[in-house]
């Protein structure tokens, strides 16, 4: 059964490009581990909400968007078997520490998911 990763991360506008080449690196050494989709996607309708939102979420100063990862898996098994293949990928190193990302690290959020409907 398949299996998703997702992610939300703040990304500052000025930092996008920089990004995308970090998203790509890492994107191809996903798929050489195994995973079936590497997506990255930049916002272009999340507006900011009264209770909750994707701005909210990641704490978005107004110099920064929002981008919406996700990684698709054959099952949970096999992300996690392509998940320790890439954190040991010496080619994604420097992804490792925190201060050297085009963005906080600190406000992106993931999580890994079943799926619930397929149509």
């Amino acid at each position: 059964m398949a299996y998703v990763d997702g992610f939300v991360i703040p990304v500052p506008k000025d930092k996008v490009e920089a990004y995308r080449e970090l998203a790509i690196r890492a994107g191809t050494v996903w798929r050489e581990h195994g995973a079936l989709e590497y997506r990255e996607w930049i916002a272009d309708d999340v507006p900011s909400g009264k209770l909750t939102s994707f701005p909210q979420s990641v704490q978005l100063k107004d110099d920064e968007i929002v981008v919406f990862t996700y990684i698709l898996y054959e099952s949970r098994e096999q992300r996690d078997e392509v998940n320790a293949k890439v954190m040991s990928d010496p080619r994604l190193a420097d992804m490792m520490d925190l201060t050297k990302l085009p963005f906080d690290g600190k406000r992106m959020f993931w999580g890994g998911f079943n799926p619930l409907v397929a149509l």
